[in-house]
């Protein structure tokens, strides 16, 4: 018998972040609730959703998830991008979440179930000097965490991804009508790093996962440089060394170094994904499930990899909602070729809109089984935190050139 879905609502709320979600109501009462999230640009999906697909969503079957699916993509000439790509993955998961509850089982289960008990999960350290990011590593590591993003600030630099001056924790986006501008100085970054992480592995000792970003900043040969220095420090990953549009640069990269490579955060579909992994430039694949069409696309996306021994590695930044966290997790748990989940983690107000049953432990994290994704949107709480401007920030060069941030 088939579950009709009557509305589809968009909310935009606030909760220390922006965060864009998806109400999916069937004819017998079931919600499901998507993540549309795209750091801002948020309003950009709120209304490609509103105006454009959750009209066509009304009428349709919610069981069909895979013809939904293809519908919102090949049913509409422009294809792909972040715009696109979001509003999909927030239908796909909350079509899933609805799937679940009707069948009173976590996602995880309808997608072949569990193949391991927890999902290795990563957290960021962030100091402006060694000795604070070397306290930063100490109290991540205490929380119970086997692998750590560690960033650092950078001698005669003001501002650095990754870090804030003074401060213990990393919000990268900043409130107000335009973005924060930052000065970047490559030769500066290259020549502190190999420091910043050979004191870091001798203070950690051979057993905690180490990962780095650098953020697109580097040229190929830069990135080269930078993997080949890091290598005595053995990082679980390092990411985004290029900018992701010229993935022919990865081979030179991936000729000079043998430090494991990350990349494909700001990926959209499995087209961007194709050549990397078929070419094995790269060892983890970084796409979010909600950013690249949800969990049926991205489960496509980790079946293709599993083919050249690349694992997942998806995103998980605080701007994205618990929503995708949880839809990461319940992938996560049923992929053989999974490597790690990034988890920033989120500010309490976040925790009071979006409920969750995802645990941390030890380590790993489990997306609980309730049904469906298992995390409720309270609509109440989130009336509390309208929506307000914030932008990621953009960066130059010390000659005044933007730069890739």
């Amino acid at each position: 018998m088939s579950s009709i879905i009557v509305s589809a609502e968009v909310i935009v709320t606030s909760p220390s972040r922006n965060f864009v979600t998806l109400k999916v109501v069937t004819d017998d009462g079931v919600v499901g609730w998507g993540d549309a999230t795209l750091n801002g640009r948020e309003l950009a999906v709120a209304s490609y959703l509103r105006d454009h697909v959750a009209p066509l969503l009304v009428g349709k079957d919610a069981e069909q998830i895979e013809d939904t699916w293809q519908y919102l993509y090949k049913g509409v000439y422009w294809r792909r991008g972040p715009v696109t790509m979001a509003a999909i993955g927030a239908v796909d998961l909350a079509l899933w979440d609805i799937k679940g509850k009707m069948l009173n089982r976590p996602v995880y289960q309808l997608l072949g179930g569990a193949v391991r008990t927890g999902i290795l999960t990563y957290t960021h350290a962030t100091g402006w000097d060694i000795p604070e990011l070397l306290d930063s590593v100490d109290a991540k590591r205490e929380l119970g965490f086997r692998a750590v993003r560690a960033q650092s600030g950078v001698p005669g630099l003001s501002t650095v991804y990754g870090v804030h001056k003074g401060e213990p924790e990393y919000e990268p986006a900043g409130r107000g009508a335009r973005p924060i501008e930052e000065v970047w100085d490559t030769d500066a970054y290259l020549n502190h790093a190999p420091k910043v992480f050979n004191a870091v592995r001798e203070h950690v000792g051979p057993e905690l996962k180490l990962l780095h970003d650098a953020h697109h900043r580097l040229t190929p040969i830069e990135a080269a440089r930078l993997g080949k220095d890091l290598e005595d420090a053995r990082l679980f990953w390092l990411e985004d060394v290029t900018p992701a549009e010229n993935q022919d640069a990865l081979k030179y990269v991936r000729e000079h170094t043998t430090t494991p490579l990350a990349i494909g955060e700001v990926f959209n579909s499995i087209w961007d994904c194709k050549d990397i992994i078929a070419n094995q430039l790269i060892d983890y694949i970084r796409v979010c499930p909600m950013h690249s069409g949800g969990i049926s696309h991205t489960k496509k996306i980790y079946s293709f990899a599993e083919l050249y021994n690349v694992k997942g590695g998806p995103h998980g930044p605080s701007d994205v909602s618990p929503l995708s966290i949880s839809a990461s997790l319940n992938l996560a748990l049923a992929t053989p070729n999974f490597g790690a989940q990034e988890f920033m983690g989120y500010a309490k107000e976040v925790s009071d809109v979006f409920e969750h049953s995802y645990t941390f432990e030890d380590g790993y994290m489990h997306p609980g089984d309730l049904p469906g994704l298992g995390v409720e949107f309270n609509e109440e709480a989130a009336k509390a935190y309208p929506y307000t401007p914030a932008y990621l920030p953009v960066a130059r060069t010390r000659d005044g050139a933007m730069t890739n941030w």
